[in-house]
Formats: C-alpha cells, structure tokens, sequence
C-alpha cells in the first residue's frame, strides 16, 4: 500500500509475532503486565512508548494476547487515558514545528508544503475520532489554537 502523499510504498516496520496466543516463555500473570502498564504511564511513557518498553526490557511481545485487552483498554480502565489520540498529538506537535521554522524562515517554501500537509492529516484523522467518539464533535485543529497550547 502507498503512503498518503508520496509515491513510494513503505518497508521500514517492526514485524509482529505470527502467533495470537501469550508466549511460553512468559512468566508473568495479567494482573503483573497489567500493573507494569499502569506504572509506565505513570512514569510519564506513551502508550507507545510503552509498547516498545515492554517489549524491549521486560520480553513481552505483544499485550493483547495475554492480558486480553489492549494497552490503551488498560489504561481506560484506570483513569489515564488522555485527552488526546497519540498519532494525533504526535502530528499537532509536528505542525507546531514547523510553524515555529516558518515564523524564522518564512520563505522556507518546502515547508509551507510539509506544514500543508501534516495539517490536511490532521483534519482527516480529527474527522476518523470525531466518528469513532474519541474525540467531542466540536473539536477543531486551527494554527493559531494549536501554538496556544
């Protein structure tokens, strides 16, 4: 499958473990990865973030199969979801970005395309959480908003 605004196809991506059950070599209950989520987002990780920590310095894959919800589920359940999606916040952020490049370097017009762009993104992903609930329906992304926060 292509990417949105280029023509190339992507193949840089972590390749996810083939089978849906919980690992053997898994020693740890649901309660134990359960509470270790709780307490990475605590410590102030993303939930993808978390994901990668998990799998990277505890040896667990995946945390679906083995505690039958998922990362963000978890986190619902105890009262640490944020307001905002992370892709979406990952993109606001991004457009900030640039605007503070394009406040310098205004006739940078590379980047007005880039800034076009990333923003266009953003009302197609606002437009998917609007529908899906997890965004309210009077929430809007505007430039100016956006540097506010």
């Amino acid at each position: 499958m292509a990417r949105i605004h280029v023509h190339t196809h992507g193949k840089s991506h972590s390749t996810r473990p083939t089978s849906k059950s919980s690992p053997s070599w898994l020693n740890q209950s649901q309660e134990q990865v359960s509470s270790l989520v709780v307490k990475l987002s605590k410590d102030g990780l993303s939930p993808s973030e978390i994901g990668l920590n998990l799998r990277d310095h505890h040896g667990i894959p995946l945390v679906k199969p083995i505690v039958g919800k998922s990362l963000t589920d978890i986190l619902a359940e105890n009262s640490i979801k944020p307001d905002m999606p992370e892709d979406l916040e990952k993109l606001v952020t991004k457009a900030l970005g640039l605007q503070k490049h394009l406040k310098i370097h205004n006739s940078d017009h590379r980047n007005v395309r880039s800034l076009e762009l990333v923003e266009a993104k953003i009302h197609r992903l606002s437009k998917y959480y609007k529908r899906m609930g997890r965004l309210p329906q009077n929430w809007k992304y505007a430039a100016v908003i956006a540097q506010l926060e």
